[in-house]
């Protein structure tokens, strides 16, 4: 299978779980913080919601100048699924259109005149759009433990919810 046929299939199937994580920010909690130096609800949410779409767009961009960074916050929760939506959409769009060369072409991050860093393109998608996108999808599992909402099973069960008790049960 084509290697930007694989980095899909796990877009796809990442979209989903992180729909159901997104699904569970409760609405009036987007100001919330576990620490005075981390992101809000909101802005988190944010942040997960758009990557994909954001990175995928980036990736076709070099030298990509570092932008002056400020992390916006939704106005409601109801807003970050359809971003989402909307941002896998985005990946999906340019994905699709790459080939195994675009892959491999060097993608830059550079600051004014100076490279900040320099790597694959297939190892941009690989590292920042999805590896990048499932570390801040835990830490918000772990804000949403922290408020006391269910956490979704992620790769298995959560403390909250078992995808396997319902196989097991009908099974046993």
């Amino acid at each position: 299978m084509p290697t930007i046929d694989q980095l899909l299939a796990e877009l796809e199937h990442e979209a989903a779980t992180t729909r159901r994580v997104l699904e569970r920010i409760p609405e009036g909690r987007l100001d919330w913080r576990p620490h005075p130096k981390s992101m809000s609800l909101g802005q988190l949410g944010l942040h997960i919601a758009t990557l994909p779409g954001f990175v995928a767009a980036m990736s076709r961009q070099s030298p990509f100048q570092v932008p002056e960074f400020t992390q916006p916050a939704p106005t409601t929760a109801g807003e970050l699924v359809p971003m989402l939506d909307a941002s896998i959409a985005e990946a999906r769009r340019v994905l699709s259109g790459l080939t195994e060369t675009d892959l491999a072409e060097t993608w830059k991050l550079v600051k004014g005149e100076h490279e900040i860093f320099a790597v694959p393109v297939g190892m941009l998608l690989r590292n920042l759009m999805l590896n990048h996108w499932y570390h801040h999808r835990g830490q918000l599992s772990v804000y949403l433990r922290e408020l006391e909402v269910p956490v979704p099973s992620i790769y298995g069960p959560s403390a909250d919810e078992n995808p396997f008790a319902s196989a097991m049960a009908a099974g046993g």
